[in-house]
């Protein structure tokens, strides 16, 4: 069957994962359409860093091509100084902290003799950590496939058809006939919901999180690196912050760089548990658990910028695994619809494996030519390895740095399609 005559593959989100994988779409000539909840890709701002490992860039590679890559390359960050370490919050001097051991830029963790503990090696090419922000990464990935999305769509479910499948919208209307339907709508994905008839669950750990920003220059204290600044003096529990410091921006107070705060359960209270908030709220509350951190800290909070602090709740998906569930067909997931572990992922886990989601499907489908029955089952299998291992590293990081157990057949977990915030 000619590209022309075939129906289109439906991509529910406009996400890093569905994107890419619309990127290899497009490539192979297969018909595509993308339907997006909100109405542009600037409708919610998405300025956290993400971190991209060998296998993310490998993957982002072989689905954009040497040019393009070239270009999604040169507007990553690549970060060497001190590598991965960490920082005792109230002295401000090095920490001890088998989470960061062995990383320095020019170490590998194998030859530092350090004791193994739950960590994950952020180092890729070049022996820099390379990150970019998560907006920067969706402008990228969103060049040419303008014309394919359809804002203000979102997907709450799907029907199968006598030859395809039909997306069904929050309005009640349905999409077009496709070939196969995706689901890369992220943490709610009511997809996923469907496809997996509840079992693909997220849980929320109860451990909680502030966003902030600060001008560059608040950096200075700290110097080139990515750090973890722990402190153990709170009597509800650990609070630490990551943050990722690039040499080259940090004279420019024009230029923002962003750290994350995650503490465990009871640390961090907004007013009547309100996560909506943002903002002024958010920031008083960041800067009256960092008061008493040591100096060189302190310009992070007091010259951060309060318009741009937010809470976040601190997710996790099924610890033992990506669990398994009769394939459909015509209908498949990837990205945080399939993990998304907001907690422990040190800026990175969830978006490498989702990338990897991208360039796996995508390649099935362009050697195909389009859908063929068996592409689902053979990616899920596949996926399912990589996943797995990811979701394992990243539940080790949960119980290191927030002291959570997770267990399956006693915690609640969060039902898709119901947003936390």
């Amino acid at each position: 069957m000619s590209a022309s005559a075939r129906k289109p593959i439906l991509i529910a989100g406009a996400g890093v994962s569905s994107l890419l994988l619309a990127q290899a779409l497009r490539r192979a000539s297969i018909p595509l359409r993308i339907f997006e909840r909100d109405a542009s890709i600037t409708f919610r701002a998405q300025g956290y860093r993400l971190r991209l490992s060998n296998e993310g860039l490998d993957a982002i590679e072989a689905v954009l091509g040497p040019d393009a890559f070239q270009r999604f390359w040169d507007v990553c960050g690549k970060t060497g100084g001190m590598g991965f370490s960490s920082i005792n919050a109230i002295t401000g001097e090095p920490l001890n902290d088998p989470l960061t051991a062995g990383q320095g830029a020019d170490k590998k963790p194998e030859e530092t003799g350090e004791p193994r503990g739950p960590r994950e090696t952020l180092t890729s090419r070049g022996g820099k950590v390379v990150g970019i922000a998560r907006g920067e990464m969706r402008k990228q990935f969103i060049d040419g496939l303008e014309h394919y999305i359809d804002w203000s769509h979102q997907v709450v479910g799907y029907e199968s058809t006598a030859s395809g499948v039909r997306a069904i919208f929050a309005d009640g209307s349905k999409s077009v006939e496709g070939d196969m339907l995706i689901g890369g709508e992220g943490l709610y994905s009511r997809v996923a919901e469907q496809v997996s008839e509840g079992k693909l669950k997220v849980y929320d750990t109860g451990a909680r999180g502030i966003h902030g920003q600060a001008p560059t220059t608040a950096f200075k204290g700290l110097g080139e690196g990515v750090f973890r600044i722990v402190d153990d003096s709170k009597p509800d529990g650990r609070v630490f912050i990551i943050t990722n410091v690039r040499s080259g921006d940090m004279d420019d107070p024009n230029i923002e760089f962003g750290w994350t705060m995650g503490a465990q359960p009871g640390v961090i209270k907004p007013p009547n548990e309100d996560y909506t908030i943002t903002g002024t709220v958010a920031a008083d509350i960041a800067k009256s658990i960092t008061k008493d951190w040591a100096p060189r800290l302190q310009p992070l909070f007091t010259e951060m910028i309060s318009s741009e602090a937010a809470f976040w709740k601190i997710t996790c998906s099924t610890p033992s695994g990506v669990p398994e569930w009769k394939s459909d067909p015509r209908v498949t997931v990837i990205g945080d619809a399939v993990i998304t572990d907001s907690s422990f992922q040190l800026g990175g886990i969830g978006a490498n494996t989702a990338v990897q989601d991208s360039a796996l499907l995508g390649r099935l489908l362009a050697e195909a030519g389009g859908w063929r029955d068996g592409i689902t089952a053979e990616y899920e299998k596949q996926m399912r390895v990589y996943a797995s291992k990811a979701v394992a590293t990243s539940y080790g990081l949960a119980t290191h740095q927030f002291g959570i157990k997770i267990d399956e057949n006693s915690t609640p977990s969060i039902k898709r399609g119901a947003r936390l915030v």
